[in-house]
């Protein structure tokens, strides 16, 4: 075992740890076709709004509602496998869902909010986090978050745009996503520097987070389409990096989910205790919307 994670450890430092001397830059064209897939998926939500497809992508199917309402997350790929290629990077989008329990929409929205507490929710990955500026209907943030998978470490500072839509009394939505992202080199040592927006690695280009929510039932249904832009896969090694980026995106989205749930629950308590998200669940990965 020891073997074949250094390998692709190996495989990883190769697709996505080329050193900042030799930092790549944002393409044009890669940032194009990210848009133009952007405007594809606000098509789809705009269905789910109008009423022309169900609200909640996971009341697109009986046994996938059972299971969220049964308290397990079930996350499933949206595009193909979960990722799909563009010019010069990759398009990665998934999809979560999960069950609050005794949560209401306003509940849910104030840890939504709680841009200066997210390092303590979203801890170990988010490092810090604050609030810019706000309005009623949209607020701006920044955060730092950083992963570390065996020997590779990354860490970004991003500056977020969000807003919200409140469609009625029981449901509405929220949409994140970066204005710029700056990679932080030698991150938690003495001579950490950021780089210039859109240049580095290509850990991550851009992210926007589309999160719908509805209160029915005696709590909330959160759902999260996460969306990441990041460099391309060398074609020899998309084989074995591929899967291992696909189970780090599925790992990611469970835990926000999980993270996010216990928040909500914590934050119904006199005095409030340090959320956490020790309490295991059950992670059902179900069929791309193509199979269905």
């Amino acid at each position: 075992m020891k073997n074949i994670n250094l390998i692709v450890a190996v495989a990883l430092a190769a697709a996505f740890g080329a050193p900042a001397a030799q930092a790549g830059e944002l393409q044009p064209d890669t940032l194009a076709a990210w848009q133009a897939y952007l405007k594809d998926s606000d098509l789809h939500m705009q269905k789910r709004v109008e009423g022309r497809a169900p609200f909640l992508w996971m009341d697109e199917s009986p046994e996938r509602a059972a299971r969220v309402r049964r308290g397990e997350v079930v996350i499933a790929p949206v595009a193909g496998h979960g990722t799909e290629g563009v010019p010069n990077g990759l398009v990665h989008h998934w999809i979560g869902a999960v069950f609050i329990p005794g949560a209401t929409m306003d509940g849910l929205l104030g840890v939504v909010h709680d841009y200066d507490n997210y390092q303590r929710v979203y801890r170990p990955v988010v490092t810090s986090s604050r609030t810019l500026a706000r309005s009623e209907t949209s607020q701006e943030f920044q955060m730092v978050w950083q992963r570390k998978i065996m020997f590779i470490s990354a860490a970004t500072q991003g500056h977020y745009r969000a807003h919200d839509v409140v469609i009625d009394a029981h449901r509405g939505y929220s949409v994140a996503e970066t204005k710029e992202v700056r990679e932080i080199v030698d991150y938690g040592h003495p001579g950490q520097y950021m780089l210039p927006p859109d240049t580095g690695n290509g850990f991550i280009w851009r992210i926007r987070s589309l999160a719908r929510f509805e209160e029915r039932e005696g709590g909330v249904y959160l759902e999260l389409e996460a969306t990441a832009l990041t460099r391309d896969v060398p074609a020899s090694l998309a084989w074995m990096v591929n899967p291992v980026v696909n189970r780090l995106s599925v790992g990611s989205l469970t835990t926000t989910l999980c993270q996010t749930r216990s928040a909500v629950v914590a934050a119904r308590e006199n005095p409030p205790t340090l959320a956490s998200c020790t309490k295991p669940v059950r992670i059902a990965i179900a069929k791309p919307r193509a199979e269905e």
